[in-house]
């Protein structure tokens, strides 16, 4: 059975910091990239950053960048967002998902979702 399971969401204050972890099991982890995402209440779901269990490539949105780190530990199949310098505008539900590439426009697992909420 294919699972994503996150964790490592919660409450933190502005300027403060979290690590969220994305553990896979089920599917050839080094086959798959491995993405976050975030939906904030009454907005589309957005790409937050990716990661390319093969060689650890990454990407990141413009909004994320040099504040969010994403790792992978192919050891122990799960990849880390280090999210630091949180902001309000950073509190969403955060999710992981596999595929293919991080191009790729259909990404095939998707986990249930961490809630990470940063107050003002």
């Amino acid at each position: 059975e294919v699972q994503l399971v996150e964790s490592g969401g919660g409450l933190v204050q502005a300027g403060g910091s979290l690590r969220l972890s994305c553990a896979a099991s089920g599917f050839t982890f080094d086959d798959y990239a491995i993405g976050w995402f975030r939906q904030a209440p009454g907005k589309e779901r957005e790409g937050v950053s990716c990661i390319s269990s093969s060689d650890s490539s990454d990407s990141y949105a413009r909004f994320v960048k040099g504040r969010f780190t994403i790792s992978s530990d192919n050891a122990k199949n799960t990849v880390y967002l280090q999210m630091n310098s949180l902001r309000p505008e950073d509190t969403a539900v955060y999710y992981c998902a596999a595929a293919d590439h991080c191009s790729a426009s259909v990404w095939a697992y998707w986990g249930q979702g961490t809630q990470v909420t940063v107050s003002s």
